[in-house]
C-alpha cells in the first residue's frame, strides 16, 4: 500500500534549525526558544482574535488532502493521504504512528512549502529522520521525499491564474504593481549555511511573472519578504520597507501575493490583509488586492498529484542524477540522504555564523541584532547558573529541569 503525507508549514521552525547556537551554549537553545515564543505569544494572540479567534489553516490542509486523494485516484494511483504537521495536531508522529498502524510500506513525503528551506522543509525532514532511525518498522519501510515544487508548470500557471483573476477588479489593471510577499528566513542561512531558499524563491516569481506575461499583462512586479522575528538580520527587502517605498515613489495600486503560503492563515489573514492593508493605505497606495492561496484550487492540486506520480520511480532510491522535468537545486531522494546533502554542503561552506556572533558588516541591524542576542544569552546563563531570575518567576525555565 502507497501513501502520500503531506508536511505542512508552521509560523515557527525547530529550536534547532532556527535558532542556531554555538556548541557552547547548545544547553541553552531550548530555553532560549521557549522564551522566544513566550515573549511573542501576545502578539499571536491579539493576530488571532483579529482573525475570529481561530486559524483556517487545519481545515483547509484536510480539505487539500482529500482533494489530493481523489485526484490521484482519477489517475489510477489508489492511496490514503495522512497529514502531518510540525508544531500542532496532527502532529508529524501521530500521522506516523497511523501510517504504521495501517500497514503502509511506501511513502512519499510532500512539504507543503513550494520552496525548499532548511528552516522550513529542512526542519520537517529532521524530525522525520530521527523517527526513521528511532523505528525499525520505519527503517525497513520504501520511500522518497519531494523537497520542492515551486517550479512546476501547474502550480506557476495556477498562481498566474489567480493574479490575472485579482487584476480584474482593479478600475485600471494596467497600472497595478504586482507585489509578491515571502516568508523570510535569517540572512546568515544563506549566505553561510547554503539554504537554497532565496535562489529558489527568486526563480519561483520569474517563473510565475513570465506566466502571467504570456497573457498579455506587463504589469511591473517586486518580490519582498515578510514575518522576520527577533533582532537579527533576514532576507531583504522587508515587506513593511518596501511598501512604504512604493507609496513614496508614485504607486497607487497594490495586488499583494503571498508566494510562500498555499493555505489561508494568520500571516494572510492578518498580517496581509490588515496590516500590510493598513500601512499600504497610510503609505499613500489608494486601491489595494491580495490574491488568495491556492487552497484546492483544481490546476495545483491536479499538478500536485502528478508530481507524486513521477516521483514513485524513486520510492525507495536516491535520484544520483537531475530529473529531465526538473531541475531543483535539492536532490529527489530519502529523507536521511537528502538532510546528508545539506549537511555535506555546510561543512564545506564557512562555519554557519551563529546570531549573536561578531563580525565586520555595513548592516547595523546585524550589529543591534546580535548586540541583543548576547544579551539574551547572558541573562539566560544568569538564570540557568543562579536559579532566579523573572524567567523562573514567569516559569519559563523550570520547564526544563
Amino acid at each position: 500500500m502507497a501513501s502520500i503525507t503531506p508536511l505542512h508549514p508552521q509560523a515557527l521552525s525547530s529550536p534547532q534549525d532556527i535558532i542556531r547556537l554555538p556548541r557552547l551554549f547548545k544547553f541553552l537553545q531550548r530555553p532560549l526558544a521557549q522564551f522566544i515564543s513566550t515573549s511573542r505569544a501576545p502578539k499571536s494572540a491579539e493576530g488571532y482574535a483579529a482573525i475570529g479567534g481561530g486559524s483556517p489553516l487545519r481545515q483547509i490542509t484536510n480539505e487539500q488532502a482529500e482533494a489530493l486523494k481523489e485526484a490521484l485516484e482519477s489517475k489510477n494511483l489508489p492511496a490514503k493521504v495522512y497529514v502531518g504537521m510540525r508544531y500542532w495536531h496532527p502532529f508529524t508522529e501521530e500521522a506516523i504512528a497511523q501510517i504504521k498502524e495501517d500497514g503502509i510500506t511506501r511513502l512519499v513525503v510532500l512539504p507543503l512549502y513550494p520552496q525548499f528551506s532548511i528552516s522550513t522543509s529542512g526542519s520537517s525532514l529532521r524530525l522525520l529522520e530521527s523517527l526513521f532511525r528511532e523505528d525499525e518498522y520505519l527503517v525497513n519501510m520504501q520511500h522518497t521525499v519531494i523537497p520542492s515544487w515551486y517550479n512546476r508548470n501547474g502550480y506557476v500557471q495556477s498562481m498566474a491564474t489567480l493574479i490575472e483573476k485579482e487584476l480584474t477588479k482593479f478600475s485600471n489593471p494596467d497600472e497595478v504593481h504586482i507585489f509578491f510577499s515571502a516568508h523570510g528566513v535569517p540572512v546568515a542561512y544563506v549566505e553561510e549555511a547554503g539554504d537554497p531558499y532565496k535562489a529558489e524563491m527568486e526563480e519561483c516569481v520569474e517563473l510565475i511573472m513570465a506566466a502571467v506575461k504570456a497573457r498579455g499583462i506587463r504589469c511591473p512586479h517586486t518580490l519582498a519578504y515578510q514575518s522576520r522575528v527577533g533582532p537579527v538580520e533576514w532576507l531583504k527587502p522587508y515587506t513593511d520597507d518596501t511598501i512604504k517605498q512604493l507609496g513614496k515613489s508614485g504607486v497607487k495600486s497594490l495586488l499583494a501575493v503571498p508566494v510562500s503560503f498555499v493555505s489561508e492563515h494568520i500571516e494572510t489573514l492578518e498580517e496581509i490583509d490588515m496590516e500590510y492593508r493598513e500601512l499600504a493605505l497610510k503609505s499613500g497606495i489608494r486601491n489595494w488586492g491580495r490574491v488568495p492561496a491556492l487552497g484546492c484550487e483544481p490546476g495545483f492540486i491536479d499538478d500536485l498529484a502528478d508530481a507524486i506520480l513521477e516521483a514513485l520511480p524513486y520510492v525507495g532510491a536516491m535520484a544520483v542524477s537531475n530529473l529531465e522535468a526538473r531541475q531543483s537545486l535539492v536532490p529527489l531522494g530519502s529523507v536521511e540522504q537528502l538532510l546528508a546533502t545539506y549537511d555535506t554542503l555546510r561543512r564545506e561552506l564557512p562555519p554557519p555564523v551563529a546570531m549573536w556572533e561578531w563580525g565586520w558588516t555595513k548592516s547595523a541591524e546585524t550589529w543591534n541584532g546580535r548586540a541583543a542576542m548576547l544579551a539574551v544569552l547572558t541573562l539566560l546563563v544568569l538564570e540557568v547558573t543562579t536559579g532566579q531570575g523573572v524567567l523562573h518567576q514567569w516559569g519559563i525555565l523550570p520547564l526544563f529541569h
